[in-house]
Parts: C-alpha cells; sequence; structure tokens
C-alpha cells in the first residue's frame, strides 16, 4: 500500500491530544473536514474516492453507493456506540472491517438519561419558559398547585434495552429507591443485582417511567407507537436515549396530545434534525439535539478511540472496538 489515506468527515482534532493527533498524520494522509457540516452524499463519494479508510459521525450515511465510489476503502471508524448509519451488509460483502467506540460514553448517556427523566417529571423546562416568558408575575405570584409533577422516589422504573447504558441508568435508580425492571429479547448479563427481567407487556403496563435504550435495527424500528403507548399508565413519562426511529413519533406525539401518556424526554428523532412539529409544539416533552453522550470528556474518549482504532488498524492489529472483523 502507498501512502494510506484517511478520510474524516467531522472537525474532531480540537477534542483529541496533540500527540495522538501527530501519531496519526505521521501515519496517514488526512483529509478533513475543518467544519461541522455535514457534505453532501456527492461531496463524501468524492472526498471518499482515494481513501483507504474513513472516520466517520452518525449523520454519515455509508451505503452501497458510498463503498461503490470507493474502492480503496477497508476499514471505517464510527464515532458512536451505534452504527445504524452504515451498510453492514454491504461492508461485509466488500470485506470492509467496521469499528464503533461502546464504553467510553456509557456513564454520560446514562446521565442524561436521568436528566430527560427528572426534567420531564418536574416540568422543569415547561416552568423555565414560564419564568421568561414573564408569566410569573404579581397577579400570579405562586400556587399550591403550580407545576405539579411526577414523584421519582419509590417509583417503577421500566428499562427497554438492558445493555451497559440500561445498566448504568438502572443503577442510578438506586439512590430514589425505585423499583427497576427491564426488558431484552432474553435476559442480560448486564442487568445489575435486584433488577427484575420482565414480559414487555409488564413492562409497559407497569412502569411510571420508561427509558428506551435499544440498538436501532430493522426488528426495533417503531418499536414503541400506538399500541404500545395505549398499554402504559397515562401519568407514565417516556424517555429516548437510542434512536429515533425506535419511536413512531407520530404516533407519540398523538399519546402526548391526548394525554395517553403524560410527558416525555427525547434526546434521538426519526429525521433529525428535522423533528415533528407536533412534538415541538407540545409543553410536555423535554427536547434535546442528540446530545446523550455531550460531555467534554465522553466527546473526546469517543474521537480519540476512533483514532485508536484507525492506527491499530494501519499497523495491521486487531482494532480494539470492532464490529466487523477481516474476512
Amino acid at each position: 500500500m502507498n501512502r494510506p489515506q484517511v478520510l474524516i468527515t467531522r472537525r474532531i482534532a480540537p477534542l483529541v491530544s496533540p500527540a495522538l493527533w501527530q501519531q496519526l498524520e505521521q501515519q496517514a494522509t488526512l483529509i478533513t473536514n475543518p467544519t461541522d457540516a455535514v457534505w453532501s452524499p456527492s461531496t463524501l463519494q468524492a472526498r471518499a474516492a482515494p481513501c483507504h479508510a474513513l472516520i466517520s459521525c452518525i449523520t454519515e450515511k455509508i451505503d452501497a453507493s458510498l463503498l461503490a465510489a470507493a474502492p480503496y476503502l477497508a476499514f471505517i471508524a464510527n464515532v458512536a456506540v451505534g452504527y445504524n448509519n452504515i451498510d453492514i451488509a454491504a461492508c461485509q460483502a466488500r470485506g470492509i472491517q467496521v469499528s464503533n467506540t461502546p464504553n467510553v460514553l456509557t456513564e454520560a448517556t446514562a446521565d442524561h438519561a436521568w436528566a430527560l427523566l427528572l426534567a420531564a417529571a418536574r416540568r422543569l423546562t415547561e416552568a423555565d419558559r414560564f419564568i421568561r416568558r414573564g408569566q410569573w408575575q404579581p397577579s400570579q405570584p405562586w400556587a399550591l398547585d403550580m407545576f405539579l409533577g411526577a414523584d421519582i422516589h419509590h417509583r417503577t422504573l421500566g428499562i427497554y434495552g438492558m445493555g451497559r447504558i440500561g445498566a448504568a441508568i438502572a443503577q442510578r435508580a438506586q439512590g430514589f429507591a425505585m423499583r427497576v425492571q427491564y426488558h431484552n429479547r432474553q435476559p442480560s448479563k448486564h442487568a445489575p443485582v435486584g433488577v427484575e427481567y420482565v414480559s414487555r407487556e409488564k413492562l409497559l403496563a407497569h412502569s411510571d417511567f420508561v427509558v428506551v435504550a435499544v440498538p436501532y435495527t430493522r426488528e426495533s424500528h417503531h418499536l414503541l407507537g400506538h399500541a404500545e403507548f395505549l398499554q402504559m399508565p397515562r401519568h407514565a413519562v417516556l424517555v429516548n436515549i437510542a434512536r429515533g426511529g425506535v419511536i413512531d413519533d407520530a404516533a407519540l406525539a398523538h399519546a402526548l396530545q391526548t394525554q395517553q401518556i403524560a410527558a416525555a424526554g427525547l434526546d434521538v428523532f426519526e429525521g433529525e434534525p428535522t423533528i415533528n412539529p407536533d412534538l415541538v409544539a407540545l409543553e410536555n416533552v423535554v427536547l434535546t439535539p442528540h446530545i446523550g453522550s455531550a460531555t467534554r470528556t465522553a466527546r473526546q474518549a469517543m474521537a480519540e478511540l476512533a483514532i485508536h482504532n484507525v492506527l491499530d488498524w494501519l499497523a495491521g492489529q486487531t482494532p480494539r472496538t470492532v464490529v466487523i472483523h477481516q474476512a
């Protein structure tokens, strides 16, 4: 191989240590995106054409057409734990290795799930907007029933998806003396002691709070929709820190509008950054722009892990967190 070329689709250099970035520069010619703008498919294909490795984010669609335009591409390092933006079957057919960045974002994402849960349960964003709009006036100074929210302590938390992030969310529930139950396709080795494995039906019907933490696959598309929201208690709060397509956003908006469930906290959306306008119009939903892992520590660790995976591959070693091994 001539000097390898590595395409980096996002501005990640400021996040990583100068020494690590210099090491990557010494090992490969870098083609970088100096901004956070998402390249068009045609631009991405043109940039990828001469490259041997690619460092991508979840906003880049790595599909068969991109792979066809990049005949030398042999390794993809995705800066995310999920990789539903990548056509895994097409990569396997080409013998392209793929890596992700698990573990390093677990705690930050679990923290964000709890931030959304607390904000939705206690109506914090509604109260914040109330003050900012100048509605807290001497004529309406305070009332006993002002912004009444939901208790969290001693309630039941249902976690849909008990992987590493789900387990970290469950551990935090201990501080609120909550009963915790979860549903997976099968019992999970990650489940903390005392967390109960239950059926999907029991999870939905008997949880005061439901946090969705499953990977996005064809099987998990619209895992929760009209039928599932009808099974949930009317006081239930739903939190999604997984992927947007896991929940039918139109059905969720209807459930919130009709008070079929009480509130929601969402970090991910179908078709993001475009968001269902019915969700945006609602007061009883907390919205954040896919920032579940957005702490300085976690994002630096994600970017550096992706680079380490590329360096491992360049050295002929097995990348640290490989999803698809070399055939």
